[in-house]
């Protein structure tokens, strides 16, 4: 008797299971992810509780993130008015907004939510970078332990430790990614030049939405890369008409006109808000003596922040002569730039592409400099910061490292694959090529290995709870950031708040705020239209030891005020 033969099993679903599985896209999405959480740890290991860094500028970006979510969803047209600095108009606006967050914002309410937001979106800033520079190293034609080495360059370079609190400035991945889609769209790499049968429009029109995704972060970073893109895109130009004009794919000039377009016009209506800004508050302008506190001399770029666990403690010294080291030491990384002197003279792109790489290199380094480079920076930044529009709002010259650690990170990946490919057989690297030409890249990965501290976040007091707006607590100071992150608890109106600047409306509310409270204190407040001020006491903020303490005991019998002892904190009703 004959046995039916069982069923094949369903190969094509199978076949289709495997090869998105081990496919190049899936090993180094998921790789780079464990590596983010590695190398950020333990940021993911509290996130509801603790930030990176310390519990100031973290917290005014993880208001930020809320924020940008709340307003999109409640009132998109009065999106840059936002609740804090009470009374100024603009308050989004008064420092880079992270609005490509904001979809971050559309779930969860309150500080708990606000702080697992900014802590997935840091662990995710080291992502996107790393990806980002192994995505744009690939394309223009290194091997995979090349791109391997890039995008752990350009993720966890050790200056971006000194950075750990400035989101805004760890969020570069869009720059590489971008420029990475565009390549590819445009069928350009290093290696093979352009290939007209390689043009895909829909990568293209990739590239510039991450373009403007990144544009969205904040001008700090966006600014530069801005014109850099604008640069890429004047050089393009030039080569396809010294190219006599080659035929290009109808859909792929849509795509660019498109990109190009949306591109300026999200830059325009960002741009809006910040030069109202400007115009209302023209004490905010950045001036050269302000570059001055932030331009970190050359020896800045050979320096580790202190919480680099490698190099931090060898460069106690170098920090000690730095002015301002937080914003000083840029160094991209010793075994970076190791490889990247090889790839100078040993690599698989060409000589021009070489000189051309390492020139870009140094003339980022002096224009990193600031005004340090030879003396005045007359021949550098000040030529930026005095004649092209946007560069007098930047005053820290030395983020530029973030282009100096990307052109290091593709000189780098030249370097490894020139390696490799030189015992290829039959284009294959033997196993333990590959293995040899992974150890820079292993290296250049302990080079962010971090000490970075993470601090446990004030807890919102009961006294701010249900406060009716708009309110002042009391003590204002430096520690304003933390009563925003408690304000995202259905997003009161307050007068409290920190930015790129103090607004002088707050610094006369500030010392007005001291004689609280007295008849004409309560006179001003009440014209200003502040309908609450807290005063707490106990907990982290208090007002005891400050100029504010008294108006936890004062009378106020006659003061027509509402008076209410909360526990921690007290509570004036001006209604």
């Amino acid at each position: 008797m004959s046995v039916a033969a069982p069923e094949a099993p369903d190969r094509p679903r199978n076949d289709r299971l495997r090869r998105i599985t081990t496919s190049e896209f899936t090993l180094v999405g998921v790789g780079l992810a464990l590596v983010a959480v590695i190398l950020t740890w333990p940021t993911l290991k509290h996130p509801a509780t603790t930030v990176p860094q310390d519990t100031f500028d973290p917290l005014l970006i993880a208001w930020e993130i809320a924020w940008g979510g709340h307003a999109l969803l409640t009132q998109p047209g009065a999106l840059w008015q936002a609740n804090v600095l009470f009374p100024e108009p603009d308050s989004f606006a008064f420092t880079d907004s992270l609005l490509g967050y904001a979809p971050l914002g559309f779930v969860g309410e309150g500080p708990t939510a606000a702080l697992v937001r900014y802590n997935i979106a840091y662990v995710l800033a080291f992502y996107l970078a790393s990806v980002g520079g192994y995505a744009l190293a690939k394309r223009l034609g290194s091997a995979w332990p090349g791109a391997v080495l890039a995008g752990l360059a350009v993720g966890y370079a050790p200056w971006r430790l000194g950075q750990a609190g400035h989101l805004h400035v760890l969020s570069t991945g869009g720059i590489a990614l971008a420029l990475a889609a565009l390549a590819k769209g445009h069928g350009y790499s290093f290696t093979r030049g352009f290939q007209k049968d390689e043009v895909r429009p829909g990568w293209a029109a990739v590239g510039w939405g991450l373009a403007c995704w990144q544009i969205t972060i904040g001008f700090g970073v966006g600014l530069p890369f801005g014109y850099v893109l604008g640069g890429i895109c004047v050089v393009s130009a030039i080569g396809w008409l010294i190219a006599k004009r080659p035929t290009l794919p109808k859909k792929l000039l849509i795509a660019d006109g498109v990109g190009m377009l949306a591109f300026l016009a999200i830059t325009g209506l960002m741009a809006r808000p910040y030069l109202r800004v400007v115009e209302a508050h023209p004490y905010a302008r950045r001036t050269e003596a302000d570059l001055g506190l932030f331009s970190p001399p050359f020896r800045g770029f050979l320096t580790a922040p202190e919480t680099s666990w490698l190099w931090g403690e060898s460069s106690a010294r170098a920090r000690e002569t730095l002015l301002w080291a937080p914003e000083m030491t840029m160094l991209p990384g010793i075994f970076l730039a190791a490889v990247a002197t090889v790839g100078l003279f040993i690599s698989t792109w060409t000589v021009r592409q070489r000189v051309l790489l390492w020139v870009a290199t140094v003339v980022s380094v002096v224009l990193g400099m600031g005004t340090t480079f030879l003396g005045t920076g007359e021949l550098g930044y000040l030529l930026l910061y005095r004649y092209l529009p946007g560069w007098d709002a930047i005053r820290t010259p030395g983020r530029l490292v973030v282009w100096t650690t990307l052109l290091l990170a593709l000189l780098a990946a030249g370097a490894i694959t020139a390696f490799g490919n030189r015992f290829a057989r039959d284009g294959t690297w033997p196993r333990f090529v590959v293995a040899l030409a992974l150890v820079p890249a292993v290296l250049v990965g302990v080079e962010g290995l971090n000490t970075t501290p993470h601090p446990t976040v004030p807890t919102q007091p009961q006294a701010f709870t249900h406060v009716a707006g708009p309110a002042l607590v009391l003590p204002s100071d430096a520690r304003d950031q933390w009563v925003m992150l408690w304000s995202t608890d259905g997003f009161p109106k307050i007068v409290n708040g920190g930015s790129g600047f103090t607004p002088k409306s707050q610094e006369t509310i500030r010392a007005a705020a001291e004689e609280f409270p007295t008849e004409r204190s309560i006179a001003y407040f009440r014209r200003l239209g502040i309908n609450t001020v807290v005063v707490l006491r106990g907990g982290d903020l208090s007002a005891v030891g400050t100029p504010y303490e008294h108006a936890l005991t004062d009378d106020v019998s006659g003061l027509d005020v509402l008076r209410t002892d909360r526990g921690d904190g007290v509570s004036f009703d001006l209604r």
